[in-house]
Formats: C-alpha cells, structure tokens, sequence
C-alpha cells in the first residue's frame, strides 16, 4: 500500500496540469511523427522513428508517474486550516539559528514541491520532522552537515501558498 502523498493545492494543479499537457499536447504530437517516421519504411535506421519511440516510453513513465503521485494525493489547504501555534504539514515557519541569531523562513509543503530557494522543504526532510508538532518559542536541535544547530521557533502562520 503506498504512503499518503500530503499536497497543497497549488502543488496538485501543477502535477494536474503536466499530466494534462503531456496527455493532449505532447505525447499526441509524438504520436504523429511516430506513425509518420513508420510509414517511411526502413524502421532500423530512422532517427525520427528510433527518437519518437524513445520519447513515447518517457511521456508514458511520466504519466504513469503523474497517475499514481495525484492518486494518493492527499490535499491540505493550509489557509483553510484553523490558526494555531503548532506546526503541521502547509505551516510557514520564521525561526533563528541560536547561535548566530540570522532569521529563516519556510514552508511545510509537499515532497512533489520542493524549492529550496523559495524556502519549500518537504514534510519529509529532516528540518520538516523536527520542527512537526513544536510550538512558538520551542528549541529544537538539528543535526545539519555543519554540525548540530539549535533553532528557536518565532512565528507559525497557516496561508495560502503562493509560489
């Protein structure tokens, strides 16, 4: 059985939205140069044929992919969620490094959302599992590739996640 794969809204229309595009767009466009590529004989030494082939059985693993990922999907709306101070999955953290007082904030979201320059983590990584369940003002220490850091807690707000 597989794990519930937890998503914002966001997250699960822009999965939806590749499936689609790779459904009607991309994968009936290959298609036709396929069948084109096929009809002009020889099949062992065409590039367009042996190319569109190759990116057929890509286009079906992804949608295979995509199929499976949207239907586990569990989708949690952070900004329908009731305000508290505890974290949970959808969560906006602000926190500080205790040691050197610099402030960061991120964003509890899905494994398929990840974007670290935009402060995304997934609700799986290790700084996600650590802060779960903490309320405003509490340490947690974190084993980082620099070493164990300590990080307070300053802010949680549940809102919509626009990235």
């Amino acid at each position: 059985m597989e794990t519930k794969n937890y998503i914002t809204p966001l997250g699960y229309e822009k999965i939806r939205e590749e499936l689609l595009h790779l459904l009607n767009i991309e994968r009936p466009e290959i298609v036709k140069i396929v069948h084109w590529a096929a009809s002009n004989g020889d099949r062992s030494e065409n590039g367009d044929y042996q190319y569109g082939k190759k990116r057929l059985r890509e286009i079906d693993k992804r949608i295979r992919f995509l199929n499976k990922r949207l239907e586990f999907a569990e989708v949690v709306d952070p900004a329908t969620r009731e305000s508290t101070d505890q974290i949970f999955f959808g969560a906006t953290i602000t926190y500080c490094n205790v040691e050197d007082g610099q402030e960061k904030t991120i964003r509890i979201v899905g494994v398929d959302e990840i974007n670290i320059e935009k402060g995304l983590i997934s609700w799986i990584s290790p700084i996600a599992r650590a802060m779960t369940k903490k309320r405003i003002g509490d340490e947690i220490d974190l084993e980082t590739p620099d070493g164990q850091q300590t990080l307070e807690i300053l802010d949680v707000v549940y809102e919509e996640i626009i990235y």
